[in-house]
């Protein structure tokens, strides 16, 4: 009897009250009978634990890797990860969630679609499918593929990141040479109701990504011809929205960990960092306020005064007496915020650099600017033709112009996805001014954030020493709960080294 591979109770709470029934937690679903599985049962686990690591961890990491979020005073919970670091401890479970467990799932979607023919639910297994690995190969840079998920090998090998994107490249292409634009989907979260022609353009989207990341460091010049020919993208945001509520279990998952207080704890750890506030809210040497960010307001709440202030990376102020938790901005937040999984304003930067490395300036410029305007709807605003007059196209500096301009779109989209693509395009870049000289971890009056150069990322007051200076965390170690248990777990490269489509 075959056993499926099925999330944590926990998880599997986390859309049970605003999705159908089948996912109440109070049924037992777990290794049910071969005959009994269906992609049906077996897609929403698969999602939800793609999904919950996603919209969470990554996301809090990411966002502090990415200085969009800073430490409140007298915690430590991320204190680390905003001097740039990761230790391999700290992402296994998360890993577990997405190896142990989405994958598995997926595998179980991918055997029975093809068994049946169901080639619409089986293009969006593969679809998630390379999503995963795109997370992981972008956090880890090395880890198993082509022996992967095979019961029957403990110690599977790790592969080289550039192996594992081709590989899932190939694999979407067999998904989509497979699906109609009409073919039924199983049931699922993140599409409801929609058929394959849904799923054909977020399987475009996700390739699109793949192939920008590495194109370059690979050859994937006729790929992306191709695929930007066929011009068959979303049209609209894909996230995870409308299936959350507001009770413990079925709560977003960024908001469950760190607004939510059904478990009892009010702990602030995440607020804004100076950099991103800086950027979006720049002042004179007099503090007056000469460009303020349409976008600012649906990013981050103002703090207890009516201000928008940053923290800075690599402490958490736990010296002072003023710089207290309410004196930060926090993110927005809601408990049903949705969780992004690709956006048109992301497609749209990909498809700017494209052209701009075409030399095609009038191209590459329409799709910049499409994609500002794509994000400040994203974000429900007005204001984008004020922010692209404050950050303009620039074909002869277009990576900085883009590298910019889409770390502040994704701020409050996608945290994780703006670390890898800082870490690609080399931009933002860092500047002159570090965190030390903003605030000296030891007198409140040394706490200067009008010193901070807008766009750019600075040094944190206490950084990573495998680092160093000026430079982002490239890399995450290998997790435990895989490495500890696999002796063809590679020695770590360390914390400097590019994945390989940054180097």
């Amino acid at each position: 009897m075959k056993k499926l591979a099925i999330i944590s109770t926990l998880v599997l709470g986390l859309a049970t009250t605003a999705c159908d029934s089948y996912l109440d937690i109070n049924r037992n679903p777990n290794s049910p009978a071969e005959e009994n599985m269906t992609t049906d049962i077996v897609f929403p686990a698969a999602e939800m634990n793609l999904c919950s690591s996603y919209g969470d961890f990554y996301r809090i990491a990411g966002g502090y890797h990415a200085q969009y979020y800073a430490h409140a005073f007298g915690t430590s919970n991320y204190v680390d990860y905003s001097q740039f670091n990761m230790s391999a401890t700290r992402s296994s479970s998360s890993y577990t969630q997405l190896n142990q467990r989405g994958l598995k799932n997926l595998k179980t979607v991918c055997e029975l679609a093809e068994q049946n023919e169901e080639w619409g639910s089986f293009l969006a297994a593969k679809t998630l499918r390379a999503v995963i690995y795109q997370s992981l190969v972008d956090a880890y840079g090395e880890i198993p593929y082509t022996e992967a998920l095979d019961a029957s090998n403990a110690t599977p090998k790790y592969d080289d990141g550039q192996t594992i994107y081709a590989g899932v490249i190939a694999e979407l292409d067999e998904a989509l040479s497979k699906a109609g634009t009409n073919d039924k989907v199983a049931t699922n979260f993140l599409l409801p109701g929609k058929n394959s022609g849904a799923w054909i353009q977020l399987a475009n989207a996700v390739k699109l990504r793949l192939l920008m990341r590495e194109s370059g460091v690979v050859d994937v010049n006729a790929q992306l011809d191709a695929l930007v020919a066929e011009n068959n993208f979303p049209t609209s945001d894909i996230a995870w929205e409308g299936c959350w509520s507001n009770e413990s279990g079925a709560l977003s998952p960024f908001f469950a960990e760190e607004f939510a207080t059904n478990w009892g704890s009010t702990q602030i750890n995440v607020v804004a960092n100076v950099a991103i506030i800086g950027t979006l809210l720049q002042k004179d040497g007099d503090g007056n306020v000469v460009y303020q960010d349409g976008r600012l307001p649906a990013m981050f709440e103002t703090n207890a005064s009516g201000e928008y202030t940053g923290s800075i990376s690599g402490t958490n102020f736990s010296t002072s007496d003023n710089y207290k938790s309410t004196y930060w901005c926090r993110p927005v937040a809601s408990y049903d915020m949705p969780v992004y999984l690709v956006t048109v304003a992301e497609t749209e930067f990909f498809l700017a650099e494209y052209y701009a490395k075409k030399g095609n300036a009038a191209q590459a410029k329409a799709h910049y600017d499409a994609a500002v305007q794509a994000n400040f709807a994203t974000y429900g605003v007005g204001g984008a033709d004020a922010a692209l007059a404050k950050f303009p196209y620039d074909q002869a500096n277009y990576k900085k112009c883009i590298g910019v301009a889409k770390w502040i779109a994704l701020a409050g989209i996608n945290t994780f996805e703006a670390w890898c693509e800082a870490r690609r395009l080399d931009y933002p870049a860092f500047g002159t001014v570090t965190g030390s000289q903003m605030y000296d971890d030891n007198s409140d009056s040394s706490y200067k954030p009008q010193l901070y150069q807008p766009g750019t990322f600075y040094t944190p007051i206490k950084v990573n020493d495998k680092l160093g200076a000026n430079k982002l965390l490239e890399r995450w170690n290998y997790p435990e709960s895989s490495s500890s248990r696999n002796n063809q777990s590679p020695e770590f490269p360390g914390y400097a080294t590019p994945v390989f489509w940054g180097k």
